[in-house]
């Protein structure tokens, strides 16, 4: 584990505690390769929608859905997790929701829309609740001075993992389609492959990964509940003391919106809008990955050197230019140019913000801060996912157009970005800790 280096780490946190860590990036991202973006998603448009004019905006609105459930969900879910240091405990029952209902996608055929739609939304849900808890350990790992390196490693070995379980998936479909096979032959097995990369690979972090933080005096009872929406309610009316953080969440839940279209539609779009065909997209989406693990690992080492805060406007103005490019190109080609700067861009535009909140959440509420970040980011893949599936509808299937309203997202995040201060925002989350002595956070 020569790759993790000691000196980024906080005292006592080991570099196999690290590896068991990123190992969760490793293991979830299966999931939103191959689902939400290589495989099921132009699955469910194609064959269990039947190609309608519709399908694109039902698949949408059933991701909006999740991310709308996650948004009301997961803040309160993050302040209990604190009060109770629950964080590893709910990234088991999470881990497990996540895997059992990737599993059950293999049971969605031609035309079971319904039941599609169901089990995308419950499988999203637990996804995104486990992405917000593990998110929440990086800073009780990681040194501040170091927390987008660390970041970083997470990332890109996540899009290692996600090669992976598309690599598998892509090869057993190569053979499937030489035996005669038809998409809903082998788009389900698909989902078992994925549902197990994602159960083997979690167990190094469940094994590995440790709790540092301690229960605090109001966790037990019934009353624990209440007194975390309380703490929460509180956070939200204590924002003018962290407005660096605030401004960081709005900035994110714009330019989400635009990684979220490339996630959950950049399959959808290839096939519908640019002539690729199943295994072509299959191969664009893992080259992809190489280009975001790539982007995630470098940018995570020039993120502590430039500053957060720069790192991430430089990745915005590429994801700009890619949606421009995609926007414009009739080639295959062109495409190809587009998402490859997509894929630099996704890693490091990805590892950027999680670094930023790091920086700007107060130790004593990691996951309660995290669980606010998680929130911003639900409502960008509403905003982001939705804005497209209805601008598609509305033009009668004009992606393109759907595609070029994509780097307005973009834009603005890059104007939400420029209040944020990080000095005044890292001050701001230490000066609370004095505050918040009585929390019972134990820090690394």
């Amino acid at each position: 584990m020569a790759f993790f280096s000691t000196d980024a780490l906080n005292p006592g946190v080991r570099k196999r505690e690290v590896f068991g860590w990123a190992m969760f990036d490793f293991a979830n991202s299966g999931y939103t390769t191959v689902v939400l973006t290589a495989v099921f998603a132009a699955y469910f448009v194609g064959a269990v929608a039947g190609g309608a004019d519709w399908a694109t905006f039902a698949w949408t609105a059933a991701l909006s859905l999740s991310h709308l459930i996650v948004m009301f969900t997961v803040p309160a879910m993050g302040a209990w997790a604190d009060r109770h240091a629950a964080k590893k405990r709910l990234l088991m029952l999470t881990t497990l929701g996540c895997v059992l209902a990737t599993a059950a996608l293999g049971l969605v055929g031609p035309g079971a829309v319904v039941l599609g739609v169901v089990l995308i939304v419950v499988s999203n849900v637990f996804f995104a609740w486990g992405e917000s808890l593990v998110a929440a350990f990086l800073p009780e790992l990681a040194r501040p001075e170091a927390m987008g390196r660390v970041s970083g490693w997470g990332w890109s070995l996540g899009y290692v993992g996600g090669m992976l379980a598309l690599g598998l998936s892509l090869g057993y479909v190569l053979w499937a389609q030489a035996q005669g096979q038809k998409a809903a032959q082998f788009v389900p097995v698909t989902m078992l492959i994925t549902a197990g990369v994602f159960a083997v690979a979690s167990l190094f972090t469940l094994t590995l990964l440790r709790e540092r933080a301690q229960p605090t005096s109001q966790a037990a009872g019934v009353a624990g509940w209440r007194e975390s929406l309380r703490q929460l309610q509180r956070t939200f009316h204590a924002a003018r003391r962290y407005k660096d953080f605030m401004w960081l969440l709005a900035c994110v839940a714009a330019y989400q919106g635009g990684v979220a279209v490339a996630i959950t539609l950049a399959a959808i779009y290839a096939e519908q809008v640019i002539g690729f065909v199943q295994q072509e997209t299959m191969v664009l989406i893992f080259v992809l990955n190489i280009a975001a693990a790539l982007g995630a690992f470098a940018f995570g080492y020039w993120q502590d050197r430039l500053g957060h805060k720069l790192a991430l406007g430089i990745t915005l103005v590429g994801w700009v230019a890619t949606c421009i490019i995609a926007a414009l190109t009739t080639t295959k080609g062109g495409f190809w140019y587009a998402a490859a700067i997509a894929g630099v861009c996704m890693g490091a535009s990805q590892s950027s913000g999680r670094a930023m909140a790091g920086m700007l959440a107060p130790p004593a509420q990691l996951a309660e801060f995290f669980g606010l970040w998680t929130f911003a980011t639900r409502v960008a893949f509403i905003v982001g996912p939705l804005s497209y599936g209805a601008i598609t509808w509305a033009t009668g299937g004009n992606q393109r157009l759907a595609i070029g309203f994509t780097a307005v997202l973009f834009v603005a995040g890059l104007a939400l970005l420029m209040p944020v201060n990080m000095q005044r925002g890292r001050a701001a989350a230490l000066d609370a800790a004095p505050r918040q002595a009585g929390a019972g956070f134990t820090p690394a």
